[in-house]
């Protein structure tokens, strides 16, 4: 008897609570895998919660084979793009078995949704949105990932591009001990005078709302000519604010003001993922003590800088240039304080040679690459 492939439209709890498991399945076997809460990836699946819903269409499918869920994917259309003329559709959220007949019946339907609504291109993966976890892993397998990285078997590339898909980008994770001496370099910059008027402050929780304000400003202007760039609307910062604040540390997390004017940030967060380790994505019943005792009492050892950013007006001037630097040293100062000793900084994109060259100012080296892919579907 042959077996019948399905892919299924996921709707409703019980159809997600499965997609959210697909993964976590797939990589029983690998020592370097960390199931994400199921509570947090329902809530990042989900319209009400996740406001990028608000301007991204979003679809999401599950491949089912004799009873077994054997593979997912999603297909996304951000407004923004379509309002600019850009019919450049995404998928993301691509996991399988190790089978071509599935990645291709996968990719098939996702494309078929995307060209039935005028799309003419695909790129992915993106988990969901840019701005969200991106890219496929295609180096750095024997390492777990960090905090909001994703972390895939490596049959997956050789599979996408089995179905028809070429690269686009590849961005870079780059990783740093922090206890390790700075370059010279970066060590003669450092020791330079304070350009007059600017002051170096960390986040503050009694104006936590402002200065979640001042980032995504600073961060919309910083990245507006990256590429894909999507810029964080006030919903999204909103979502950002409360989800962030539980593992916020004010010490970690800078920002530069030149004359009173905010200019420059930079956000570190703990490796939340390192507390994840054997929890199999659950806080019930005794996930939360141990997830609690992992990050108030032993502490967790890495953290990860994923979001930087210097104001426009500032960007091509040495005071431009020096606000990143000042930065991440007071980052580095106060992570070594509290016990980090790694410290990753993502995702770089690969031509993106300025913020290569400041990573490797202070000694990070890549340790894990992650892709992008495209496809045609004209």
């Amino acid at each position: 008897m042959i077996s019948e492939l399905q892919i299924i439209p996921v709707e409703g709890k019980a159809l997600m609570q499965r997609f959210i498991r697909v993964p976590a399945t797939l990589s029983a076997h690998d020592p370097h895998w960390i199931t994400p809460l199921d509570m947090e990836r329902a809530e990042s699946f989900s319209p009400k919660h996740n406001p990028l819903f608000d301007h991204t269409e979003v679809q999401f499918w599950l491949a089912v084979k004799d009873g077994r869920d054997v593979g997912r994917i999603s297909a996304q259309i951000e407004a923004s793009n379509v309002q600019k003329g850009d019919m450049t559709g995404y998928f993301g959220l691509i996991a399988a078995e190790d089978d071509a007949t599935i990645f291709a019946a996968l990719f098939a339907t996702a494309e078929a949704w995307l060209k039935a609504r005028g799309m003419t291109q695909v790129i992915g993966p993106f988990n969901l949105g840019i701005n969200e976890e991106a890219g496929l892993l295609v180096d750095g397998f024997d390492t777990p990932p960090m905090l909001l990285m994703g972390h895939d078997q490596a049959y997956v590339g050789r599979r996408v591009e089995g179905a028809g898909y070429t690269k686009a980008k590849d961005i870079y994770a780059y990783l740093s001990h922090i206890a390790d001496p700075m370059p010279r370099a970066a060590q003669v910059l450092l020791k330079r005078t304070l350009p007059k008027g600017l002051t170096l402050r960390t986040l503050s929780f009694k104006q936590y709302r402002k200065d979640i304000d001042d980032i995504t400003d600073i961060f919309n202007q910083a990245w507006m000519d990256n590429w894909r760039f999507a810029p964080l609307t006030t919903a999204d910062t909103d979502h950002l604010a409360k989800a962030l604040k539980p593992i916020l540390d004010p010490r970690l997390v800078w920002l530069a003001d030149i004359d009173g004017e905010p200019a420059a940030f930079g956000v570190c967060l703990p490796n939340l993922n390192e507390a994840l380790v054997g929890l199999d994505g659950k806080l019930l019943p005794l996930g939360w003590a141990r997830l609690l005792y992992r990050l108030k009492v032993k502490r967790v050892k890495t953290c990860r800088v994923p979001l930087m950013g210097v104001k426009r007006k500032f960007a091509n001037t040495f005071v431009g240039a020096a606000m990143p630097f000042l930065i991440i040293d007071a980052m580095r100062r106060e992570a070594l304080k509290l016990g980090y000793e790694k410290v990753e900084l993502s995702w770089v994109l690969e031509d993106n040679l300025p913020m290569r060259h400041f990573c490797e100012h202070f000694g990070a080296a890549p340790y894990k690459t992650y892709r992008l892919y495209e496809k045609s579907l004209s």
